[in-house]
This record gives structure tokens, C-alpha cells and sequence, in this order.
């Protein structure tokens, strides 16, 4: 997740991230066109060995949602995708999905409406 300044000027890590997301989409769209990796890759590649699978934790919100477009409801219980960007004044946030205004925070005891 990145913060950033609403209005503020650009951002060198934020410049770089949008990059680095706007060639994982052109790759992304260039196998959904049938494109092997092969012909996609222009440099040579690292090679991992002996890899697994693994997880890494992503930071998501959780929260109560109003006025979402697909989990309807008011006060409705929800995490969201991976959150990232988040306002530096922390009012609004975007995750892989959406942009979400954001209320109050919760408190760390009380987690209820």
C-alpha cells in the first residue's frame, strides 16, 4: 500500500509503482491474446529453483460498507481487495477493485457500529 497527497505533487515511488502495474497489464493482456512468454519476454529471465508456492499477507480494509455496487446493503460487514493507495489525510483509500471514501476509523476495542 502507498500513501499519497491528495492534490500534492508527484510522487517518485508512486510513478514507479503505476509503471511497474502498467506492464503486469500489458503482459497480462498479451497471454489473454494467446501470446506465449517466450515471445513476451525481451531480456533474459532469472531462473528460480526448487520454488514452492508460497503467501505473503496483503493489507486489505475491513470495515462496515454502504452503497457498495455488488455487496449491497447498509452497514454491511466486508474486507476489501488489497488495498493500494490510501490518502495521507486517510479519507480515501483504492483497492485492486475500487476506490472507497473512508468514515470513521474503528476503534481497536469496539469493532461494532
Amino acid at each position: 500500500m502507498m500513501l499519497f497527497r491528495q492534490g500534492g505533487p508527484n510522487d517518485r515511488m508512486l510513478e514507479a509503482e503505476t509503471a511497474r502495474l502498467k506492464r503486469l497489464a500489458a503482459d497480462m493482456e498479451r497471454v489473454l491474446a494467446g501470446i506465449l512468454p517466450e515471445a513476451i519476454v525481451t531480456e533474459e529471465s532469472p531462473l528460480l529453483d526448487r520454488w514452492i508456492l508460497g503467501n505473503t499477507l496483503a493489507p486489505c480494509l475491513v470495515g462496515l460498507s454502504t452503497g457498495h455496487p455488488t455487496l449491497i446493503g447498509a452497514n454491511r460487514a466486508i474486507a476489501t481487495s488489497n488495498v493500494w493507495l490510501m490518502s495521507d489525510d486517510m479519507t480515501w483509500a483504492r483497492t485492486l477493485s475500487r476506490w472507497y471514501r473512508l468514515g470513521r476509523p474503528a476503534e481497536r476495542t469496539n469493532l461494532n457500529a
